[in-house]
């Protein structure tokens, strides 16, 4: 006789494929997770080894600002210290300039000229005085310009006697002194 299954095989064999599909499901969302987790974790300790060196960096950074700071407070101590140093290299250099002018002014003089007034402005110097001729003066207007300290000599005014028996005429005369800005660093 035929054999007949009247069981609900189909039914079972659904349940089986169910099952397995379920159990298949399971296992890849579970392996995803993990996969996931795993994602994560590499990530996360990426952004704290990032953090670390950031704040590294930054503690860093705020070290050599504390040093710029210090370089920059150094360079204007030792620009003060330069200008001390060239003030008082200035002033070593110009302490015997009046004596110098003095002496230099004395050796340009020819005789029969007479100073009444030699007065120091800044760079120039300004004479008042008294010339038998005007050659004298020509002749001290050459030396000032030999001179290795005066130089620009310049005859703003000569006046001559108003009387026959006046032999003198009254001048004014400006020079400047050589390197003299040099000396003072152009101080008037």
């Amino acid at each position: 006789m035929a054999y007949i299954n009247l069981l609900p095989w189909r039914e079972v064999a659904r349940q089986e494929e169910k099952q397995k599909f379920l159990v298949i499901v399971g296992a890849i969302v579970t392996v995803c997770a993990v996969i996931m987790l795993g994602i994560n974790q590499f990530y996360v300790i990426k952004a704290d080894g990032q953090q670390k060196r950031n704040s590294f960096l930054n503690q860093e950074i705020s070290v050599l600002k504390q040093q710029i700071a210090e370089i920059e407070k150094l360079k204007k101590m030792k620009q003060d210290l330069q200008k001390r140093i060239n003030l008082i290299e200035q002033l070593q250099a110009s302490r015997n300039l009046g004596t110098l002018i003095m002496d230099e002014v004395a050796q340009v003089v020819p005789a029969g000229v007479y100073l009444t007034t030699l007065e120091k402005k800044g760079v120039g110097i300004s004479i008042v005085g008294k010339s038998e001729s005007n050659n004298r003066l020509a002749n001290m207007m050459r030396e000032v310009e030999e001179s290795e300290l005066l130089a620009e000599a310049v005859i703003s005014e000569i006046v001559t006697g108003k009387q026959k028996l006046r032999l003198l005429s009254d001048f004014k005369m400006s020079m400047k002194i050589k390197g003299y800005d040099a000396v003072q660093g152009g101080e008037k």
